[in-house]
């Protein structure tokens, strides 16, 4: 079994000055430190991608830099969903034996280290190169055509309560990029950006980083034990999907759920991906943390707000703690880990036994969920 015994995570935000490579820096130096270890004891590095370091060998570049010689490394790029496939790569290769402790690492200068111009170019990239691309849709475009979907469905003015909520977390957390309070009012009166979706529907471009020490289980060493992981693929652009209202997130977290030998009844904190809130809306509704349609008015009713029923994204997600790319829904992770030790301060939650994660990438087009497990 493997555990996660160390964390990092810097603030996230506009951090200028700050390179991708000490990001990353920070972020593992804070891990391996929470872990009590030294570099020399890592043997093993995963680390995703940068778009504003974009090296053909990341995870070597970063063992250069931070002064690690690991006996296996590896780079992932899986979108929004790599942060937990990095963590799911470690834990398998612990398993398998291939290492005995990994660091995994992700950080971005997303903010302040590129034009706005050039990401909306650079993430756009992930359309259909033929019959997308051309057209010049943006990501947020892309989630727009998914939220009208829905929309036509079901109705989208409650999931402004999904942004109004992750805000509220993010004011209690240390580090988030966006803290001021927001309602529902104003989310629905903030700037178009691609219909339905407003401003503050979608989360902020961030700078920040994020790390995690991963290792074999031990008594002496005692961390959140990995379950469940399983992934699912169903499309890679919105034009070959075979569906805009069911994506592979349902699939995915059933298996890792199956895989850890729980059901979701059992299942006391979720952090789920929430790179905008239609996002949030189909991942809650799809997994069967919500009914259909109706993710939004729970939120409302605060059914996942810190004192409700399932606790969610405490420290205020993507939406509001911030995005830096496969950084981004690691600090989800993060606050995993926090609360399972009864360490996440004001935003404390009755220390869950059991938590479910789950990443989006692409257009809803990979999915990683993880499952984890407070040590006996």
């Amino acid at each position: 079994m493997s555990v996660v015994t160390g964390i990092g995570l810097t603030p996230f935000g506009r951090l200028s000055g700050a390179s991708t490579l000490d990001l990353m820096s920070r972020a593992a130096a804070e891990a391996l430190a929470d872990a009590g270890l030294e570099r020399r004891e890592v043997d093993g590095l995963i680390t995703g991608y940068s778009t504003t370091h974009p090296h053909l060998m990341l995870s070597t570049v970063f063992a250069e830099h931070f002064g690690l010689r690991p006996a296996y490394a590896h780079a992932v790029q899986l979108g929004g969903a790599t942060g937990f496939a990095l963590v799911m790569l470690a834990h398998l290769l612990i398993e398998a034996g291939a290492a005995r402790r990994i660091l995994v690492v992700a950080g971005e200068n997303r903010l302040s280290g590129q034009s706005r111009d050039a990401a909306i170019q650079t993430l756009a990239q992930v359309g259909h190169p033929t019959y997308e691309v051309p057209l010049g849709p943006t990501i947020p475009a892309y989630y727009g055509l998914v939220a009208s979907r829905y929309a036509h469905e079901h109705g989208i003015a409650d999931i402004a309560e999904l942004a109004v909520l992750m805000r509220a977390n993010a004011a209690r957390t240390p580090g988030a990029h966006l803290t001021d309070p927001i309602t529902a009012a104003m989310v629905g009166e903030s700037k178009p950006i691609a219909a339905p979706l407003r401003l503050l529907d979608c989360c902020p471009v961030s700078d920040g980083g994020a790390a995690f020490v991963i290792e074999r289980a031990d008594p002496a060493r005692p961390g959140p034990a990995i379950r469940g992981a399983a992934q699912a693929h169903t499309h890679q652009h919105v034009t070959a999907a075979p569906s805009l209202t069911a994506f592979g997130a349902g699939d995915s977290a059933a298996r890792a759920l199956k895989q850890a030998r729980v059901g979701l009844a059992d299942i006391r904190f979720a952090a789920i991906y929430d790179s905008f809130t239609i996002t949030l809306a189909i991942l809650l509704e799809e997994i069967g943390l919500a009914p259909r349609g109706a993710a939004g008015r729970l939120a409302r009713e605060g059914h996942f707000s810190a004192g409700g029923a399932m606790p969610l994204n405490t420290h205020g997600g993507l939406l509001s703690y911030g995005h830096c790319g496969v950084g981004g829904a690691m600090a989800h992770l993060a606050e995993t880990v926090r609360q399972m030790r009864g360490q996440a301060g004001p935003r404390q939650v009755p220390p869950p036994a059991l938590a479910l994660l789950h990443g989006d990438g692409g257009v809803l087009s990979s999915h990683v969920s993880l499952v984890l497990e407070t040590s006996r």
